[in-house]
């Protein structure tokens, strides 16, 4: 991505907008090129994140695709063009979490599919981790979390003693509660163009809330806002598109968990 003098000017202008002002102007190459390295670092990091082969567990990545692809087929993806929108199983049954980095690339660990008890509540996972890279919450926060140096680091492909490892610290990466709002109720519209319930990431929360002393769930909820607040918004949204109740496919999703083991 060469855009000279210029380029680096502007973007020092417009990291004086703040976080927010960066991303609203930047070209989505950015997302891409960040996303791209991302994928790189973990491929090249299998002690933290260990990637289920695909023909290892096809039927695994034949249902996680099928959700992939129905919200990208909902006709609510802004960047649906513009991005990857790549899965990998990350095969960690003490993680109940998923996350997608710029550009696209979804991960979602072997934790949260045992986890939860329905397809509806990871599509609706899904959706909303998908809703992070579409609306660019993932780059805002990594902007944030690593200064406009990234940007420079990625614009101009300086080095400078090696690239951010930013996927060594993703698990520290935190989202604004308006974004985690945001991508709430985007995984509502999501899914409500979809055969799934668009509830789906509400079943995420009820779940979260009654099994709460689990550690794996303490922790989860240490760094994520509280669940109440945000069920309530879930449900007020699906009101307000017409209130279609869709498909849980609860006893597929007990075939699905058992095809992990």
């Amino acid at each position: 991505m060469k855009i000279g003098f210029l380029g680096f000017f502007i973007v020092l202008l417009l990291a004086s907008c703040g976080d927010e002002g960066v991303v609203t102007y930047l070209s989505t190459d950015i997302d891409k090129m960040i996303g791209e390295q991302v994928k790189e670092q973990i491929n090249d990091n299998p002690d933290q994140f260990k990637i289920l082969d695909s023909d290892e567990y096809p039927k695994v990545y034949e249902r996680l695709n099928h959700i992939r692809i129905e919200i990208l087929n909902s006709g609510m993806i802004k960047h649906k063009n513009d991005f990857a929108w790549e899965l990998r199983i990350v095969d960690d049954t003490a993680v109940l979490n998923a996350f997608c980095v710029p550009g696209g690339y979804i991960y979602v660990y072997t934790g949260l599919i045992k986890f939860l008890d329905s397809e509806d509540q990871l599509a609706g996972v899904m959706g909303h981790e998908i809703a992070h890279a579409d609306l660019r919450h993932s780059t805002r926060q990594l902007i944030q979390s690593y200064g406009i140096s990234l940007l420079v680091k990625f614009i101009f492909g300086y080095d400078g003693g090696g690239l951010v490892n930013i996927a060594a610290n993703l698990a520290g990466l935190k989202f604004s509660r308006s974004h985690e709002s945001e991508a709430d109720l985007q995984s509502v519209k999501y899914l409500y163009h979809t055969e799934y319930d668009a509830r789906g990431v509400k079943g995420f929360f009820e779940k979260l809330n009654k099994e709460n002393k689990n550690p794996e769930i303490v922790e989860f909820l240490s760094t994520h806002p509280e669940p109440e607040n945000r069920i309530q918004k879930i449900d007020d949204e699906f009101k307000l598109l017409g209130g279609k109740e869709g498909k849980i496919f609860s006893k597929e999703y007990e075939q699905l968990k058992k095809s992990l083991n």
